[in-house]
């Protein structure tokens, strides 16, 4: 494992992290998230001990996650204000871009904090419907790379904890908690990076999952002058457009139309369809489109709708801002594919889910964490090029000019260290050569 002295730029990183923590024990978030970079197999807590050296101070370690639980909402407010030093300002673009979507994470045991019964989405070979575990609703900045694309950064999360659980004695001890559903923890965080990001000027554009797009989550949305992108149901509740008010007609304007609109039926009427090349997914993709305004009571306003074909029969998308365009639309819904790269990440590449610990702020700590470690690569590798991060030439059967992942990142970041820690021994003369030659095939291995 790399020294934590010679991580280069990511240890200033961590450190101002780390500011705003108690004085007494800030220093020791550096360590924790070194050892979650490089630890191996199950990626437990005692796995982040072990893989960082601190295993004679185990046990202050354990405490210190209870803080960072408690101070989880400060921390990714740094790293928030490191991310926007670290990204030029012109890869921003027009819009403040955010994703807000929930994922589970099983855990085991009776004991543990939170922990309930909820659905699993991605059943696998098993095919259970459900899982005992947290559910995480999780904020993501979507940012363009010139490059590579839309990447996300996953700033924070809030845990979903049902309101059957509050019931248990566990819970009513864990202060301050109370109940909150999915829709009223994604507007706290969307209203949280509001407020934050207000001093950019920009305008925030908030894409999420079907299920967020209901009037709880929407009228907060408005309140804060936030866009919301989002697919729509195919029965939605839609109107025309409200009539003109007649001069010297008494009483309020409509707000909504006087006929329902049929989605199913708009999008069986042959005319109005349109054909356009959109740049999506990092590539030119033809799509065939039909767009209208309408109202939509849940979205207390004028929305902008885009149905759209696909194989399998037609989609359905809206925009509480009617002056988007049908290529800002297309752009938002395929941004919010981050967001599930983002979970893939953090459970597949980092082990998030796999810290069976059982208090509730440790729990958020340690998700928090991986949250955290994984926005700090992309910033890390941000400003380097494909060549510098993965090399595929001992990889024929891959694709070259497919844009690094994750775990490249990951493993580039690893190397780095290790080439600082190597080339910091003092060596000389031929042997020196054969050493440091031998070290650097050690290397590609190791990472």
């Amino acid at each position: 494992m790399a020294s934590w002295k010679r991580i280069g730029e990511l240890a200033g990183w961590i450190s101002f992290l780390s500011e705003e923590l108690d004085q007494r024990s800030r220093w020791r978030l550096g360590p924790i998230l070194l050892g979650a970079l490089w630890a191996t197999g199950r990626r437990t807590v005692a796995r982040w001990i072990t893989a960082a050296d601190l295993s004679r101070d185990w046990q202050r370690y354990y405490a210190f996650l209870w803080t960072v639980g408690r101070k989880a909402d400060v921390i990714s407010r740094q790293l928030l204000r490191l991310a926007v030093r670290v990204i030029p300002v012109e890869h921003l673009g027009q819009f403040i871009r955010l994703a807000i979507d929930d994922t589970p994470t099983a855990r085991y045991g009776p004991q543990v904090v939170g922990a309930g019964v909820h659905r699993d989405p991605t059943p696998g070979p098993s095919g259970n419907k459900h899982l005992y575990g947290h559910i995480w609703v999780m904020l993501s900045w979507v940012v363009r790379h010139p490059t590579w694309g839309p990447i996300g950064l996953p700033i924070r999360s809030l845990m979903y904890i049902r309101r059957l659980t509050f019931q248990t004695l566990q819970m009513r001890l864990e202060k301050p908690w109370s109940f909150r559903t999915k829709l009223e923890l994604a507007a706290k965080l969307v209203e949280w990076a509001a407020a934050w990001f207000s001093w950019l000027n920009k305008r925030l554009l908030v894409v999420a999952d079907g299920a967020y797009a209901k009037r709880p989550f929407l009228d907060r949305m408005r309140a804060i002058n936030a866009v919301v992108v989002s697919r729509l149901r195919k029965d939605a509740a839609l109107f025309d457009l409200p009539p003109q008010k007649k001069r010297g007609q008494r009483g309020r304007p409509r707000k909504y139309g006087v006929h329902r609109l049929s989605l199913a039926r708009k999008a069986a009427h042959r005319h109005g369809w349109l054909t356009g090349i959109f740049q999506l997914y990092g590539r030119c993709v033809e799509k065939t489109y039909k767009t209208f305004l309408a109202t939509y009571p849940p979205a207390g306003a004028v929305i902008r709708v885009v149905l759209v074909k696909e194989d399998g029969g037609w989609i359905a998308f809206f925009a509480t801002d009617p002056t988007l365009t049908v290529q800002e639309i297309l752009e938002a819904v395929a941004d919010r594919g981050t967001i599930e790269q983002n979970f893939h990440d953090l459970k597949e590449v980092h082990g998030a889910g796999e810290q069976q610990v059982r208090n509730v702020w440790v729990n958020v700590a340690v998700w928090h964490i991986t949250m955290w470690l994984t926005t700090l690569i992309e910033l890390w590798a941000w400003g380097r090029s494909a060549t510098e991060l993965v090399d595929r030439q001992d990889r024929p059967w891959d694709d070259r000019e497919r844009r690094p992942s994750h775990a490249d990142k990951r493993n580039a970041m690893r190397r780095t260290q290790l080439r600082g820690e190597f080339l910091a021994t003092p060596t000389r003369g031929a042997a020196a050569r054969k050493i440091r030659a031998m070290l650097q095939t050690v290397l590609s291995l190791v990472a």
